[in-house]
């Protein structure tokens, strides 16, 4: 893989600030959105009144832990436009969630915000080794989420050249790809896999291809896919993160020289860790539930996020800024099976230490009887793998290292659904109650 660090003299002059200039920013900054977010919107209004705190109250950013949290919920239950901070006519883009799990959760950009989202899109582009001039393959969704239009602007900004042809049609994507020799690629970690697919398929040889980085976001993943991504197409292999309620990608981004976590972009999203289940706000090193403010946001302030995203704060390294951990997962969306917290990370984890077998897969839970019961789907690599020994091996590791007992059922190459955005890694069968 070739050498894609920046150029030092490239990188914004925040990115290298002192930690004393970026709190001496951030409190300042802190300070305008949560007046900004009490003036103007009514839900915020009532929920500090609520909660007996003002504004005023914030002499330090430590005092932020005296605010309320804000959850998905609250957005959801003022749809559409309940939680937008300007006049309508001041809003210059709309974006959703797609309201598959409930009420779609409805964000709004004044021109200024998009202006930042650009900025802070064009330096993740940057940090992961994209350069002006250099053509991008975005495979992002385009619409609604997002991912592709977050992640045009910032490529457009960076002056990038930019194909955007979203997701889906995968021939299709391997065809442009070969046709139009891109650099960079963003996508889903669970796409790339297709794509991989799709190379073999076709019978080319994906470490033969012009990519030469790729910037993988929108669903959790693992160094263990990492190195397989990085091996099977001899590219880098970068995370970034992202999402809606805060701004969309490139709140923060893993820095292509280090790759050792991602620099949250501090000068307009505050983080704070706190314990899932008392609230409580830990310290820098210790996991626990990510949280987010926002510093500048104009029509969609959000204050004290709970993301439900897993993870630690830790030193900058690349960055001054500090870095987030990967998200090892999330508190929603943790299994608890026979009275063990499992998380589909894990899974994917001791499935990729077992050769032979493909990375896709799926958790599939039921209630046969009064005992919840674990079902991973998965599948092997090529024809002439003995999928009976590589059930028996994924069990034994799964037994072994989180603790529970799991079916397994691999079945032939291309036997487990494929996802053109996110993954879909738990099917939930068990009965409602």
């Amino acid at each position: 893989m070739k050498d894609l660090t920046p150029a030092p003299h490239s990188l914004d002059p925040i990115e290298t600030a002192s930690r004393d200039e970026i709190t001496a920013l951030q409190t300042e900054r802190l300070r305008w959105s949560l007046n900004h977010a009490y003036k103007n919107v009514p839900f915020y209004r009532q929920s500090f009144d609520a909660a007996g705190v003002h504004p005023d109250d914030l002499s330090a950013l430590q005092d932020l832990s005296k605010f309320p949290f804000t959850v998905k919920t609250d957005l959801r239950d003022n749809y559409p436009f309940g939680m937008f901070a300007v006049p309508r006519d001041q809003v210059a883009r709309i974006h959703a969630s797609s309201g598959t799990t409930g009420q779609p959760t409805v964000v709004g950009y004044t021109q200024t915000d998009l202006d930042h989202w650009a900025s802070v899109v064009a330096r993740s582009l940057r940090a992961a080794g994209l350069v002006p001039g250099d053509l991008l393959h975005n495979a992002y969704g385009y619409g609604l989420f997002t991912g592709g239009l977050g992640i045009h602007l910032g490529a457009d900004a960076l002056g990038l050249a930019t194909v955007p042809i979203s997701g889906g049609m995968t021939p299709r994507q391997v065809r442009l790809i070969e046709d139009f020799q891109p650099k960079g690629i963003t996508v889903t970690p669970s796409y790339a896999l297709s794509i991989l697919d799709e190379y073999n398929k076709q019978g080319l040889d994906p470490r033969a291809s012009s990519l030469q980085v790729g910037i993988f976001g929108a669903e959790p993943w693992t160094n263990a896919m990492r190195a397989e991504i990085e091996q099977a197409f001899d590219m880098h292999a970068v995370d970034i993160y992202g999402l809606s309620e805060v701004m969309g990608p490139g709140v923060s981004m893993e820095c292509v020289e280090s790759k050792d976590g991602l620099h949250i972009w501090e000068d307009h999203f505050y983080p704070e860790i706190i314990n899932p289940e008392t609230g409580v706000p830990v310290a820098d090193g210790e996991q626990g539930e990510l949280v987010f403010t926002s510093l500048t946001k104009e029509a969609f302030p959000i204050i004290r996020y709970r993301t439900r995203d897993l993870t630690r704060l830790l030193p900058g390294t690349a960055r001054t800024m500090r870095r987030m951990e990967k998200v090892t997962g999330r508190s929603d969306d943790m299994i608890i099976l026979r009275g063990v917290n499992v998380f589909p990370t894990q899974i994917e984890e001791a499935l990729m230490a077992v050769p032979g077998l493909a990375p896709h897969f799926q958790i599939e839970l039921t209630r046969p009887d009064r005992m919840d019961q674990m079902r991973i789907l998965c599948e092997t690599a090529d024809t002439s793998v003995d999928a009976a020994g590589c059930a028996k091996a994924l069990s034994a590791s799964v037994k072994q290292t989180i603790g529970i007992s799991v079916k397994v059922d691999v079945g032939s190459t291309g036997s487990v659904t494929r996802s053109e955005g996110k993954a879909v890694r738990i099917v939930d069968k068990r009965p409602k109650s």
